[in-house]
């Protein structure tokens, strides 16, 4: 099974943003983790800051199944909740924090409505359950 994950804006950041909510691993030291943990996958990795971009490769649909983080976008992209709609694919929407523990504003998701589930606030691992949960 290919399976792309894609991150959104600030999500190249990790391992030093913000490490009390987001921790100390970047997500190029956690993929290696995922990768080693599900060697029967081809685990793909999109992550970018700009909008359009995130739905240009999702739209290339080069993938078995999908593993969202949009970050900020998550909460008022409908543009992304679009994309996301015309993709029959298995998909998984991924928080590192517990959303429903923050700020107003981070407590709804315009995109979770077209993905088959959400986890949120498992930190990085919630990536791993994310792919558990496809096979």
């Amino acid at each position: 099974m290919k399976i792309l994950i894609t991150n959104g804006p600030n999500l190249n950041l990790l391992g030093t943003r913000e490490p009390s909510i987001y921790g100390n691993t970047s997500m190029e030291d956690y993929l290696v983790e995922l990768k080693a943990l599900y060697p029967q996958h081809e685990i793909l990795y999109y992550q970018s800051n700009i909008e359009g971009e995130l739905i240009n490769r999702i739209q290339e649909d080069d993938f078995d199944a999908l593993v969202v983080n949009f970050g900020a976008f998550t909460h008022y992209s409908y543009a992304l909740a679009d994309c996301l709609k015309n993709i029959s694919k298995p998909k998984i929407e991924v928080h590192i924090s517990n959303i429903y523990k923050r700020e107003e504003f981070r407590q709804k998701s315009v995109t979770a409505s077209y993905t088959d589930a959400i986890l949120s606030g498992f930190g990085l691992k919630g990536y791993a359950l994310a792919i558990q949960s496809l096979f």
